[in-house]
């Protein structure tokens, strides 16, 4: 999950990372009880995204006026695809642009950090040959260690500047157990100080219960981060896909998840949502189900909903039952529901489901229970 750069900076500043004053507002009628900082300023989408300067979506303004019309104006926007729902004002800086980030590798088990000492927008177009990279190990101490060597042959400001940035940003790496950190641009001054100009900030949501200040950080600004939240709160991954998808989604599993949902995809329908229920930890508790019941039965256009249940720890009767349970309720949910069940306890499963009303159509083979799906939302085209 990646912070809005608002929020990010708000964490870095807290470290004693140097960032621009800034202010977050949700609208330009804001900006009359806003305290601004000093002009003139930049204003940026507030979006977790990159590539907001390209899109329009960050502008100057050298006065009031001029503020609220590029307030207004970021404020109307969607950037790939994501709404603009408040804009960072941040006082302008100067000073030569640098870039610098450190990730987490997870397939090499390692953490990269990059530098180059030029930054901006177009770092993506620079080469190789522009860009020094590392490979350390997890640890503080070896990516503090391995600072000079990103700015071997640099000038001496450059250097000073990374060597200080660069520690902190790795001690908050490992201190919020973050996938990401990234300074572009990273204003660095001729006498060596420097202030973040952007950050990048990504957070392993499966850190958050051991993350009491990104918790906070996250749920006081609960719009921006609805899955993350949600994950946090309910204990399985849901993300709403498409609000005007027609086929609503309870299944377990990532991997095939996502392949039932390129699946509808490529035969031109629209999944409503993508969810890992994770059965296994249902522990007689119908909650779960409940939660993405619900969820579902807010979309406008559902016509059908798809379970897809394939039980290693979970018994199928059991499952049946808290299915049961589920669609009880939550009557507002009134589609078709159709269960592709393989596992442990089918014959019990079967039975129990012969019971419940509304009528739940059992399938084993997950081609016939995609064909059933896709043939309601033909039907009802």
């Amino acid at each position: 999950m990646l912070l809005l750069e608002h929020d990010a900076k708000t964490l870095l500043a807290r470290s004693g990372v140097a960032v621009p004053p800034g202010v977050f507002v949700g609208s330009a009628t804001e900006l009359g009880v806003a305290v601004l900082p000093p002009g003139p300023w930049v204003v940026k989408a507030q979006v977790p995204v990159g590539g907001r300067g390209k899109a329009g979506a960050i502008r100057f303004a050298d006065n009031v006026t001029a503020l609220a019309v590029a307030v207004d104006a970021i404020c109307a926007m969607r950037v790939k695809g994501h709404a603009v729902r408040g804009c960072r004002i941040e006082t302008q800086m100067q000073g030569g642009e640098a870039y610098l980030s450190i990730a987490v590798d997870a397939a090499a088990g390692m953490v990269r950090m990059l530098f180059s000492p030029q930054g901006g927008v177009d770092i993506e177009d620079q080469g190789s040959e522009s860009l020094r990279s590392v490979m350390v190990p997890l640890d503080a101490a070896a990516m503090h260690a391995a600072l000079p060597l990103l700015t071997a042959g640099a000038p001496a400001h450059m250097v000073q500047a990374v060597a200080s940035a660069g520690a902190l940003l790795a001690d908050l790496l490992i201190r919020h157990e973050a996938l990401l950190i990234e300074i572009n641009p990273l204003f660095v001054l001729e006498n060596g100080h420097w202030i973040a100009g952007d950050a990048r900030f990504a957070v392993d949501e499966s850190a958050l219960p051991r993350q009491a200040e990104l918790t906070v950080l996250i749920s006081d600004r609960p719009a921006a981060y609805t899955d993350a939240l949600f994950k946090f709160r309910e204990g399985f991954d849901y993300i709403d896909l498409d609000p005007q998808g027609e086929i609503g989604l309870i299944t377990t599993g990532a991997g095939l998840s996502m392949k039932i949902i390129d699946d509808f995809v490529a035969q031109g329908h629209k999944p409503f949502n993508f969810v890992d229920i994770r059965s296994g930890q249902f522990r007689g508790d119908p909650g779960r189900l409940i939660t993405v019941m619900r969820a579902i039965a807010r979309g406008p256009n559902i016509k059908v909903v798809l379970v897809n249940i394939f039980a290693g720890i979970t018994h199928l009767g059991e499952f049946a039952r808290l299915l049961g349970e589920a669609l009880a309720a939550v009557p507002e949910l009134r589609v078709p529901i159709v269960a592709r069940l393989v596992g442990n306890g089918l014959d019990e499963a079967r039975a129990t489901l012969a019971q419940i009303t509304p009528a739940v159509e059992l399938e084993t083979d997950l081609d016939l229970a995609l064909a059933r799906v896709t043939d309601y939302v033909s039907r009802h085209a």
